[in-house]
């Protein structure tokens, strides 16, 4: 297996790294792809306003889910979990213990490519891994390169690869972090990392969690679930404000409702049973049990006390996964648009999508109906307040 190792201070991690990657990914033909933030690196000083090195390397892990590369990524935190000095040559001599047959690329941009014969026991590096060098500027080219990769491989036996990659921007890390700091969100990062760094202040941002624009909110929604979620939150969000339009309820509250409904869907029992006891969630067995139906219970908390939320976005999200007797307008809007949004496919779908839009309580009856059924198929239980939310809706006929 051919493994790239890409190491960095990622602070933060930008367009610039993910693009550097994944051109090292094609041009080596990587089969997987190793990511180390730093701990404490040897040939850089701390900025004054640079995040923690847990803060990085959960950008790193954010950036890492949304880098579509064709091959696994994998995120390492040994850097951070050694004491002292982040040196290269003690993560090669831990990445090649754990996979002694495997070929290894450094891969590296080009100040670090010039001074790597400076480095601590560059013997070492070279011995352990070969180096994709790529270059960030029109400047760096052959010229620049050609005369440390023939000294590297006459001094080290180096295998060494040079590339410049395409229509790139040179990127500054410390223009990156001051134009955070003055506001909005700089095109160089990923929407996802930037709603990290607004979620925890980082790098002087001091974002107002409690009034941000749709973009800010969405960004920081975004950053706490998996890429592959975002889709599915996009058409809700799109579906929601349509229904809402059809059926006269608050536009903007169904679209808070909508892009902040899965926020925690991917915590873990633990993680969503803290957060029960912080907010003061009351459960019953099935949802101590059961960590996909807590995620609407912590979702509406987060909703209303990080984003200042009001009670009806709240309990529409409370209410999204299992439904309940007597819903609102704006609960039912977000119910159906979660169960029925333009990235769904299942049988009934379409004819689910057209009846929402003549009549609401038929459409989650319906919806109700499908989910129980479905349930029931797969041997899971089905919640209480579904079962009662079928019957008050279906009470008369």
């Amino acid at each position: 297996m051919k493994i790239g190792i890409y190491g960095g201070t990622f602070d933060p991690i930008h367009r610039g790294h993910m693009a550097a990657a994944s051109t090292a990914c094609t041009v080596l033909g990587l089969d997987k792809l190793l990511l180390v933030p730093d701990g404490t690196p040897p040939h850089k000083q701390q900025p004054a306003v640079g995040a923690s090195a847990e803060h990085r390397l959960e950008m790193v892990r954010i950036a890492a889910d949304r880098l579509d590369v064709g091959i696994p990524v994998e995120v390492l935190d040994l850097e951070q979990k050694r004491d002292g000095k982040s040196y290269t040559s003690d993560t090669l001599r831990q990445i090649h213990k754990r996979c002694p047959e495997d070929e290894l690329w450094l891969l590296m941009g080009t100040d670090m490519f010039l001074t790597l014969h400076l480095w601590h026991e560059p013997e070492i590096i070279l011995s352990l891994a070969g180096v994709c060098a790529f270059g960030r500027t029109e400047g760096d080219g052959e010229e620049l390169f050609a005369p440390q990769r023939e000294y590297l491989k006459e001094k080290y036996n180096a295998r060494v690869t040079t590339i410049t990659l395409p229509n790139l921007v040179e990127i500054s890390s410390t223009g990156l972090r001051e134009r955070l700091k003055q506001g909005g969100c700089p095109q160089e990062l990923d929407p996802s990392v930037y709603g990290y760094i607004l979620r925890h202040g980082l790098y002087d941002t001091h974002a107002d969690l409690k009034h941000l624009d749709w973009e800010d909110l969405r960004a920081c929604s975004y950053s706490m679930i998996r890429a592959k979620r975002i889709p599915h939150v996009r058409g809700c969000e799109e579906e929601a404000v349509k229904l809402a339009r059809r059926w006269g309820a608050n536009e903007d509250a169904a679209r808070a409702a909508a892009i902040l409904h899965d926020c925690t869907k991917y915590l873990n029992l633990e993680e969503q049973l803290s957060l029960c006891e912080k907010y003061g969630i009351i459960l019953d067995k099935m949802e101590r049990k059961m960590v996909k139906l807590l995620h609407s219970k912590t979702g509406a908390a987060i909703a209303r006390w990080e984003y200042g939320m009001p009670d009806s976005v709240y309990d529409a999200i409370c209410w999204h996964t299992t439904g309940k007797p007597d819903m609102t307008t704006l609960e039912k809007i977000l119910y159906i648009a979660d169960y029925m949004e333009p990235t769904r496919d299942f049988d009934g779908v379409e004819k689910l999508r057209a009846l929402v839009y003549e009549d609401l309580d038929a459409a989650v009856r319906l919806g109700l109906e499908m989910s129980v059924e479905e349930l029931t198929q797969r041997g899971v239980p089905v919640h209480t307040n579904t079962r009662e939310a079928l019957r008050f809706l279906t009470k008369g006929e």
